[in-house]
């Protein structure tokens, strides 16, 4: 017997995310920093560190995202996209995805390590797939950690 929930996407850890150019991932965390806004074209911008209890990213906000999240913030992305803007390597909701808040400051994540902090390299089992080859800085150079 088959379940009627089965076409729901699966939430994935963000220890298990590797860059893509597809908007499939669907994933949980929280907000734990924001930079300051930018501008880029006529669209506002936002870095943020966000974590889960496998590993932390850096997730760019676009437009009024940036003003509707806060640091402790609980969020969920569905069809977001890891890949490379401007040199960094980003999660973030992109054109076909969403975010929503799913909550507040309840929720178990680690600082280390940052995904967007290491170097991926084409697999070379499957060229359509990314796999990690080095770490650069086991945290976040954007968002240093409080010693």
């Amino acid at each position: 017997m088959t379940s009627s929930f089965q076409s729901y996407t699966s939430m994935l850890s963000i220890k298990d995310i590797s860059p893509a150019a597809q908007n499939n991932i669907t994933t949980q965390f929280i907000l734990l920093d924001k930079g300051r806004v930018a501008t880029e074209g006529q669209s506002k911008t936002c870095l943020a560190l966000v974590a889960d209890e496998t590993a932390t990213v850096h997730f760019q906000f676009w437009g009024e995202e940036c003003d509707l999240f806060k640091p402790g913030d609980i969020i969920r992305l569905t069809n977001g996209i890891f890949s490379y803007n401007r040199n960094h390597l980003l999660l973030r909701a992109g054109k076909r995805g969403s975010i929503e808040k799913a909550g507040e400051f309840t929720m178990t994540y680690v600082e280390t390590p940052n995904i967007s902090e290491m170097q991926w390299v084409p697999d070379p089992n499957n060229s359509k797939k990314y796999v990690q080859e080095a770490v650069i800085s086991p945290y976040s150079r954007i968002f240093p950690p409080m010693l």
